[in-house]
């Protein structure tokens, strides 16, 4: 324990910071679209860095780099998918929901939005999305905190048992205290970490393996194969890793950060910020887990925890060629990697349960200050569940993150994508695509068909219901295609 002493105390300087700036958010905290939503006034900067902070949760710096560590550049296809699916995310989305969810009510969470653009009186589509978000999002908290528990396990050499308090507890407290704004500032601070990590953790380990043509050469003569992109490769595997692209125009967290920016204008500023941010964090990740390749062959008298668990490569290679210092904050990055997801997570399921279940079935004359409580008292609920989901030590953090990320993308990426391009969408269309999506994942998950990824027939299917029932049944009301032409033409303006 002695040496990392050091990254002990980074850890403890880092944490004590991050809930610092919950408290400075909590006095910025008034009302429930504060605590939610932060008032609708992120600018370009933050709402870039904490969409791709929420985005990139353990799985970026623990389960990536592990898959490409076991398997060679065959594994990047996910990387280049996932690239795309977020441009086209902050192309066709990002504006037109920022708009979109003002005009309809200044929806503060989806349920919320989707109640109000399609007139959803009866209150059945905001209690499906609501427990679609509930069910799926508890599985992806699951493994923030099984990626955080790791992490403490791995450094400071904890059971399990307690690492998984000691991972979860220090995210809890700052969302907690200061809701949205809170999590939105850790993120920018959390995503400058993280990119910090990841350019100079790979220059490091090149460094230490002899330079470029030494690491490929080692890299070659371990597995020819590890430079193939298509090794062990169909096209059903390519098709399944690009897939994880689609999920984008469905994660509740990711949507969050557009609605919250505070005005369109803000937004192609973001983009570009975010996309330059986030090119930069893959590639470096990639590198990690393609040179740590030719480090551990070189070394392998140190590589015994990696081939136990591939998914600890960055920790390891943090640990071995970095002063305990700096290895503390390199390490500090995966936290917040880990608690930059995991807050957004928790803040929505929160959310959910406040606005959409609590606010409008049981209490709809709730004050404000009785809201914030209540979406308090919802965030340590929900944490105390996926802390339990997580007890199980054999879970991997890509296996738990690719079954929500699937789940999200399905239920709700049709719907989000076709709400804002499409003024035909009815209700029922609504309604059809995000069951549609949702009961795709669970079953073709359950009978794993064609070793197809599930995102990929739930978004297809999910599109083709919303498009069937729009067009069969009863149009949208005049009201609704006015209020969407209104939003369209107000984005047209300012974009």
């Amino acid at each position: 324990m002695s040496v990392s002493n050091p990254t002990l105390i980074t850890f403890v300087i880092y944490i004590a910071a991050m809930v610092l700036i919950g408290f400075m958010a909590y006095r910025s905290t008034n009302n429930l679209s504060d605590y939610i939503l932060g008032g609708r006034s992120l600018g370009s900067v933050v709402t870039a860095l904490s969409a791709g902070a929420s985005d990139m949760s353990g799985w970026l710096l623990m389960g990536l780099p592990g898959a490409i560590y076991m398997s060679g550049l065959s594994e990047s296809w996910i990387a280049i998918g996932l690239v795309v699916g977020a441009y086209l995310n902050w192309l066709f989305v990002a504006g037109r929901l920022r708009v979109q969810t003002e005009h309809n009510g200044d929806a503060l969470t989806l349920p919320d939005y989707f109640a109000s653009r399609f007139e959803d009186k009866s209150g059945l589509l905001r209690i499906i999305s609501a427990v679609v978000i509930l069910v799926f999002f508890t599985i992806y908290c699951a493994s923030g905190v099984v990626a955080g528990a790791r992490l403490f396990e791995s450094t400071f050499g904890m059971s399990y048992e307690t690492a998984l308090w000691a991972g979860a507890a220090a995210t809890i407290a700052y969302t907690f205290v200061g809701g949205f704004l809170a999590v939105s500032w850790t993120d920018t601070v959390q995503a400058t970490l993280m990119i910090f990590a990841l350019i100079l953790t790979p220059i490091i380990v090149l460094l230490a393996t002899g330079g470029v043509d030494t690491t490929f050469l080692a890299i070659e003569a371990k597995d020819p194969a590890n430079f193939d992109m298509l090794k062990g490769t169909s096209f059903i595997g390519i098709i399944s890793l690009m897939g994880w692209g689609l999920g984008y125009f469905g994660q509740p967290h990711i949507l969050a950060r557009f609605m919250a920016a505070d005005s369109v204008k803000s937004i192609a500023n973001a983009r570009r910020i975010s996309m330059t941010w986030m090119i930069l964090c893959l590639v470096g990740t990639v590198a990690v887990g393609f040179f740590g390749i030719a480090y551990f062959s070189a070394h392998p008298e140190v590589a015994g925890p990696v081939n136990e668990n591939p998914e600890r490569v960055f920790i390891e290679l943090a640990k071995l060629l970095f002063n305990p210092w700096i290895a503390g904050v390199l390490l500090s990055a995966i936290l917040a990697a880990v608690m930059s997801t995991l807050s957004c997570q928790l803040l929505v399921c929160s959310s959910a349960l406040t606005e959409d279940f609590y606010k409008s079935f049981l209490r709809k004359n709730a004050s404000q200050t009785e809201l914030v409580w209540i979406g308090r008292a919802m965030v340590l609920l929900v944490a105390v569940v996926a802390i339990m989901l997580a007890s199980n030590p054999d879970n991997r953090v890509l296996g738990l993150v690719s079954y929500a990320w699937a789940g999200f993308g399905a239920a709700f990426g049709p719907v989000v994508l076709i709400s804002v391009l499409w003024k035909g969408m009815t209700r029922n269309g609504a309604l059809s695509g995000i069951l549609v999506g949702a009961i795709t994942v669970i079953v073709w998950k359950h009978f794993s068909l064609l070793g197809l990824y599930e995102i990929i027939p739930g978004f297809i299917f999910a599109s083709i219901a919303i498009l069937v029932v729009s067009a069969m049944g009863q149009g949208p009301s005049k009201k609704m295609v006015e209020r969407f032409e209104a939003a369209e033409n107000d984005f047209k303006l300012h974009h």
